[in-house]
């Protein structure tokens, strides 16, 4: 389904809608004893990983995909409490169907965001900002919880703008704001500026949206491909991807870039370990269930090569990943050339009707 445009205007109208520490929120809603204190979703053991912590936790640096341990540390006082990921898809379709009222265009990003093209509204209120602050009434209204809210004419400035005043905030990137607002902000605040490509815009001499927009588009092809063109754009506050509706997921994984390439075969697992924390993470976060691993590994002459295997039930714990990832990898240790990066990525998702219903094929750890 396709996105229109104001006929006046000639922009769309989006809102990107982020609830607040959406998972330690729900638990602190459902046990008055957790509101106030420091909370992190996720378990509290030896090899746990945080899944998700509340704001008061956030002020002691605790965060996604920290190691339990490490989140203990910086916070003694923090409340583990165990994911209900049952209880937040509920939530997250109650908050669906509250968008549902106001546009058909919604794309969901995870349990917890979307975006809305409320361009040609079912419900006009004037102006997609009034739309915003009634949709976050009415979530807090209906679900005792609170949503960040953006709006702008593009997706990339609607997600920067919800971002801008959380929690609980909105916040309108007009226009004549856009591209003035763009050019303060650091690149690696930019969609799809991870921190690898941060770090090599910074050696450049790119720091800054301005920055970024001095550069020709013919430099920035050169320096990192078809995504050059994509930050061209971005440097000029222009974004025209449509917001997609039923979007699905395709994969998801993470990678690393050592400082020092790897050779030994028992360095490898260590190495690993703060990835396999960040792609558990996020694949509970987004409530998936993946039946394929796939590693990727670059060897220090940039020879790229990639292994997966499939299980035929879904992938429900961190240890399996850890497994097959490990399985995958050790056939090619030792290695002629030095290791420079190793990547996990999970895909071949099941559908969420199919996923509900699957008994796990191992309990969470």
């Amino acid at each position: 389904m396709s996105c229109p445009s104001d006929p006046v205007s000639g922009l769309r109208r989006i809102i990107h809608i982020d609830m607040d520490a959406f998972y330690a929120s729900v638990e602190q809603r459902d046990d008055p004893a957790l509101r106030g204190v420091p909370v992190a979703v996720g378990g509290a053991g030896a090899r746990g990983v945080v899944a998700a912590a509340s704001y008061e936790a956030r002020k002691f640096g605790v965060h996604s995909a920290m190691p339990s341990v490490t989140a203990k540390r910086r916070c003694p006082e923090l409340v583990f409490v165990p994911a209900r990921f049952d209880v937040y898809r509920a939530v997250s379709q109650q908050i669906r169907g509250i968008f549902a009222r106001y546009t058909p265009l919604i794309q969901p990003l995870s349990l917890d965001e979307a975006y809305l093209d409320v361009t040609a509204p079912l419900v006009d209120r004037g102006s997609a900002t009034a739309i915003a602050e009634e949709i976050r009434a009415a979530i807090r209204l209906e679900t005792g919880l609170t949503a960040s809210a953006g709006v702008s004419y593009n997706k990339f400035l609607a997600k920067l703008a919800s971002d801008h005043r959380k929690p609980d905030g909105l916040f309108v990137i007009t226009p004549q704001m856009g591209p003035a607002f763009v050019a303060g902000l650091p690149v690696g605040k930019f969609h799809g500026v991870g921190p690898v490509t941060a770090a090599k815009m910074n050696r450049l001499g790119i720091h800054t949206g301005l920055d970024l927009r001095q550069q020709t588009r013919e430099f920035l092809t050169t320096q990192f491909g078809k995504a050059g063109d994509y930050f061209y754009h971005l440097a000029r506050a222009e974004d025209d991807r449509p917001v997609v509706v039923d979007q699905q997921r395709k994969s998801l994984g993470a990678e690393t870039t050592f400082a020092r390439d790897l050779v030994a075969w028992e360095d490898v697992a260590p190495a690993l370990e703060p990835l396999f924390a960040k792609v558990w993470a996020a694949y509970r976060r987004h409530g998936l269930t993946a039946r394929t691993v796939t590693v990727k590994i670059k060897y220090a002459n940039f020879r790229l090569s990639t292994r997966s295997r499939s299980c035929s039930e879904a992938i429900t714990s961190r240890a399996l990943i850890e497994q097959l990832s490990l399985d995958l990898l050790q056939p090619l240790f030792p290695p002629q050339r030095g290791v420079r990066l190793l990547g996990v990525t999970l895909s071949n998702f099941d559908t969420p009707a199919v996923a509900e219903n699957r008994q796990p094929a191992l309990a969470l750890r």
